[in-house]
């Protein structure tokens, strides 16, 4: 799998970010979102950004489409949208955080995901690692921390809802120790 840099990782999330700015609910929200992506693109220079299209277009994530009046825009491509949205929901490590109370509710992901789709395996357990979820057992993982969305996210990503189920408990037979581990 193509590890992608910095700088293709914004220019994908740039041409996905159209749709966010597209969808903001007030003009406050829209100004905000625009100074934050020219704030990150102040930093790149114009060799690497060039080296970067290139790499894109020959990975098939952007195309280029020529207008009626010669001029030209960059789209992403169905591929270069899921891969868009992958980074936007993680990006290289995972931000999360940590509501200041625990709610009392332990979090659980169980998978069963066939050896074909081993890749998503991989990743879904990377995932989980560096959201400092517990191994219980081998596809068994807890945490205390309400992170249902993002993974249930992340299996929609990759079409393998049927082989992830997070559950939200009240109690587990050795909630003693998961405290000690997690506070």
């Amino acid at each position: 799998m193509y590890k992608y840099g910095p700088i293709q990782k914004k220019i994908m999330i740039a041409l996905a970010g159209g749709v966010v700015l597209s969808l903001s609910r007030s003009p406050w929200q829209y100004y905000k979102t625009m100074r934050r992506m020219r704030d990150e693109w102040k930093s790149v220079n114009e060799y690497s950004f060039k080296r970067s299209l290139a790499r894109l277009s020959t990975e098939k994530l952007i195309e280029e489409k020529v207008l009626a009046d010669g001029s030209f825009k960059l789209v992403l491509t169905e591929k270069g949208r899921m891969q868009a949205k992958r980074l936007k929901l993680f990006g290289d490590s995972i931000e999360f955080k940590k509501p200041k109370k625990w709610d009392g509710k332990w979090r659980i992901v169980l998978f069963d995901i066939p050896e074909k789709d081993r890749p998503f395996r991989d990743i879904l357990r990377s995932h989980l690692r560096q959201l400092k979820f517990l191994k219980l057992q081998h596809s068994v993982f807890v945490s205390p921390y309400p992170f249902e969305k993002a993974i249930l996210e992340l299996s929609y990503l990759y079409s393998a809802q049927e082989y992830v189920r997070v559950i939200t408990a009240l109690g587990i037979d050795n909630e003693k120790k998961l405290k000690e581990h997690f506070f």
